[in-house]
């Protein structure tokens, strides 16, 4: 039997690769991720100033998830700690978002370039101290 739902209904993304983060401060890693790159906040599970789990959607597909350090967790048991994690997150317009980005008042650490394999990146650091490269390496064909 087949079904069919609505063209405006909303259906869980396919299968996909989620890295996760931890922050002493998630929601003001949450309401930065937002402003200065263009993340977009699609949930988040928090009590107070603890944040459970956060679901921050990249408009060109994926996203990452993250919460609240817990400090009562061995570090070496729980997620990358605060400040450890990179990304290298696809876009098709890195000159928008290196904009973005600065006028957010990010900390730019590597200006925009072109790669020697042709992608056009640049590289910042959050208020955690994470590293995030943005660019148009979209990966090599399977």
């Amino acid at each position: 039997m087949t079904t069919s739902t609505p063209d405006n209904a909303k259906q869980p993304p396919a299968p996909q690769v989620w890295p996760t983060l931890r922050a002493h401060d998630a929601r003001a890693l949450i309401r930065f991720l937002v402003e200065a790159f263009g993340f977009e906040e699609t949930v988040v599970h928090a009590e107070g100033d603890l944040v459970q789990h956060a679901q921050l959607s990249w408009p060109e597909g994926g996203g990452v998830m993250l919460g609240s350090v817990r400090e009562e967790k061995e570090p070496s048991t729980g997620p990358t700690p605060p400040g450890a994690f990179s990304a290298y997150v696809v876009t098709a317009d890195p000159d928008a978002v290196h904009a973005r980005a600065k006028a957010a008042g990010a900390e730019i650490t590597t200006d925009l370039h072109v790669t020697d394999y042709g992608s056009r990146d640049f590289a910042a650091r959050d208020p955690e101290g994470n590293r995030w490269y943005f660019g148009t390496y979209q990966g090599e064909p399977r």
